[in-house]
């Protein structure tokens, strides 16, 4: 897909979908958030009823949730925005008009516990070995790319995170091994958590970094975990990613590539209104830079 600028949409749990359903306001939330050429990832998107982590977060595996996600996706698409969905399967998400889907191997959830050493205990094919251990995260990314095609297929990865307790005692040659395995398979991108978010939203001081990954993976390498826009910019010019991914700051910036276009100043977020229920409040209200009068 041609994309016009660098700045990506992080996936971001915002626990809006009443009954696990897209609502009508997600339209507005996703078409502010939405530009020519500028690649959007969706929230988590659940496949089952047992597959949520969090409350009124979407689905997509009923005929309900598909046709909610669809005017969602004709709004991004109508600013000539590109939109993948994160989500663990491809069957239905390729009905509702999404560009492509991002494969969730994160957060100390269950791909990203098949990879982690300190979690995996099991003793048959899909344990032990560091291939063995990445063989399922690696069967999707093949599964999903033969249905609707690798160029429509990203996966995101935390290799040095530990959210969940879900650690691995080598990040580094985890993180390697993935990036040489995915070029097998031609994908659109591969979406890593900087080193520095080891956990949740809290910045550490890290040696480790993504420049092993980046220059094995052959496709597109998209960094995300705390940048501003000064070392967002530094990390394309350094050629430690081709794509930055913002989350909290996308979230308080809905028009973020003006802003940092023109170095304007930025809305702050507010964090108490991160995971509430209002349509409106710390959703879609956020001021663009005309309505704050800059």
């Amino acid at each position: 897909y041609p994309l016009f600028h660098r700045i990506v949409l992080a996936p971001l749990t915002r626990q809006r979908s009443y009954g696990n359903v897209p609502q009508p306001h997600a339209i507005l939330y996703y078409s502010q958030r939405a530009t020519n050429g500028g690649l959007l990832i969706a929230e988590a998107t659940a496949v089952s009823p047992t597959a949520h982590g969090y409350t009124d977060s979407p689905g997509i595996w009923t005929e309900e949730q598909v046709e909610a996600w669809k005017p969602i996706v004709d709004g991004v698409h109508a600013k000539g925005g590109i939109f993948f969905c994160q989500l663990w399967h491809a069957g239905r998400a390729s009905n509702t008009g999404f560009d492509g889907i991002e494969i969730h191997a994160t957060h100390g959830y269950l791909i990203d516990q098949f990879m982690k050493d300190e979690v995996n205990d099991r003793t048959d094919e899909y344990g032990g070995s560091l291939e063995n251990r990445c063989r399922f995260a690696l069967e999707i990314v093949q599964a999903v790319s033969k249905e609707i095609g690798s160029g429509r297929v990203g996966i995101r990865i935390s290799p040095f995170a530990d959210y969940l307790e879900c650690g691995d005692s080598n990040p580094e040659e985890l993180g390697l091994y993935m990036a040489q395995a995915l070029n097998e398979y031609g994908i659109a991108y591969c979406h890593v958590i900087e080193p520095r978010m080891k956990l949740g939203d809290r910045l550490f001081q890290a040696q480790e970094s993504l420049v092993p990954m980046r220059k094995a993976f052959k496709g597109t390498f998209i960094s995300a975990g705390g940048f501003a826009r000064e070392d967002g910019n530094r990390a394309v010019e350094e050629g430690r990613a081709d794509l930055v991914a913002y989350g909290r700051c996308f979230l308080a910036n809905p028009d973020l590539p003006r802003r940092f276009e023109l170095d304007a100043p930025l809305n702050k977020f507010d964090r108490v209104t991160f995971y509430s229920s209002d349509p409106v409040v710390g959703y879609t209200d956020y001021p663009f830079l005309e309505e704050s009068g800059l």
